[in-house]
């Protein structure tokens, strides 16, 4: 990655006047700035950050939080009230489904229109097209007005055409959202491509999981302010918890590159994790106070074979103000990007009513390893479900790192034990 920024940005605000009537328009023209008759709406407050070439960056946050305000700002269709945004190189914008069509174009015309318009010569779409019509994969309707496409089918051509121009930055907003999933799958596979061949990627997707599979840092925007940014696993996790909690906290600085969770300086001194956790939250920090993942022999273990069995043990103490009929304790295996693979917890069958006056338990978990080889981590979680929206009192990211072997190489994710059988038909059947 170039020490060099190809995105700059500096103090940002948008600020957007708000009249309650037409009226209020026409009087604050007349007014010639001595009285003001609109309200003013912050769409980004001070926001500031940059990114350099060959990184994919995660915008997240709620709807209204100033995301595509933001996107827009770097693009240069729209103008900042204040700070500055320095750009370098060709910048390719997938911002709004079928924006820049003319619905009365073919597919094909749309194609080379905005290929002209980001810089390509005819020659250059000449050499992309079919390209693009295989990507898209809409068939003849590559030869039809865009007006008779579906939402999909915008969806495919759009992609296909910004992801086949060779830019230094790739900005992709919400609208894969309307394909299949195979298509998105398609746009996942090609973005990975383009942030190979060292483009720099701007995804924006209220998917966590989407943003912690394909980019490496985030930015997390809330109220148009600059909430935190950082490497992507904590700033997503403590995104999730925000919106699983429904909490207004302040705006934090922005994280460095390199920020890492630390087990906070609340928790109980007795408390023993695993390393760092990814992220770490709740309402009642230090309630857990070991949690990890044990062999058949009873002791901690790093490494699990294929098929054999593994234990998860959570130790906790019911948070004083616990709801004894709604405690929960639970567990999850993710993957590296963040995948929940494995999760089980003690309210999945019957519902066990522990002790809320802050009693002691140990949970054990036990099964067969079914992970092919690779790496992984333990997620463990005290919870109250009184209610649809699990309340957290505390949720531990990363407890345990571990990883699964096999004497045999295996492909997919999981491995159930299969029997197999071969029978020579002898050319019948």
């Amino acid at each position: 990655m170039s020490s060099d920024p190809l995105i700059k940005v500096e103090g940002l605000s948008k600020c957007y006047h708000i009249f309650n009537t037409p009226r209020d328009r026409l009087l604050q023209m007349l007014a010639r700035g001595r009285r003001q008759f609109y309200r003013e709406f912050w769409a980004l407050r001070e926001v500031s950050f940059s990114i350099g070439r060959g990184e994919t960056v995660g915008i997240i946050g709620r709807n209204g939080s100033g995301k595509s305000t933001l996107l827009q700002i770097i693009c240069g269709t729209l103008r900042p009230t204040s700070g500055t945004v320095e750009t370098r190189g060709r910048i390719a914008a997938l911002l709004e489904l079928g924006a820049g069509f003319n619905p009365e174009f073919t597919g094909r015309e749309n194609a080379y229109l905005n290929g002209a318009i980001l810089g390509l010569s005819r020659a250059e779409i000449d050499s992309r097209f079919d390209d693009i019509a295989a990507f898209a994969d809409i068939g003849d309707y590559i030869d039809q007005p865009v007006k008779t496409y579906s939402s999909g089918m915008f969806a495919r051509l759009a992609f296909a055409v910004y992801s086949n121009v060779d830019a230094d930055i790739l900005i992709v907003d919400e609208a894969l959202a309307v394909g299949d999933a195979r298509f998105q799958a398609k746009c996942m596979k090609r973005i990975k491509t383009i942030r190979e061949d060292g483009a720099t990627v701007l995804f924006v997707s209220h998917d966590v999981s989407s943003v912690r599979t394909l980019c490496e840092r985030a930015i997390w925007l809330d109220a148009g302010r600059l909430m935190m940014a950082g490497d992507v696993f904590p700033v997503t996790g403590c995104f999730m918890e925000y919106m699983l909690e429904g909490e207004k906290s302040e705006p934090v600085a922005a994280a460095p590159p390199a920020l890492e969770c630390e087990t906070p300086i609340n928790a109980a001194p007795e408390t023993a994790y695993d390393s760092k956790p990814v992220t770490h939250w709740g309402s009642h920090l230090g309630c857990i106070k070991s949690a990890g993942l044990f062999g058949r022999n009873g002791e901690r273990a790093a490494a699990f074979e294929l098929g054999e069995e593994m234990e998860v043990r959570i130790a906790f103490k019911t948070p004083p103000d616990a709801k004894p009929d709604y405690l929960t304790v639970a567990f999850s295996i993710k993957d590296l990007k963040g995948s929940d693979l494995i999760v089980s917890s003690t309210s999945d069958w019957e519902r066990y009513a522990f002790n809320g006056n802050g009693g002691s338990y140990l949970v054990r978990f036990r099964f067969k390893n079914p992970l092919v080889p690779g790496r992984y981590f333990l997620v463990a979680a005290i919870e109250d479900r009184s209610s649809p929206a699990i309340h957290y009192y505390e949720y531990l990211e990363g407890a345990h790192y571990f990883s699964s072997t096999s004497k045999v190489r295996l492909f997919g994710i999981f491995q159930p034990e299969i029997q197999q059988e071969v029978i020579e038909t002898h050319g019948g059947y």
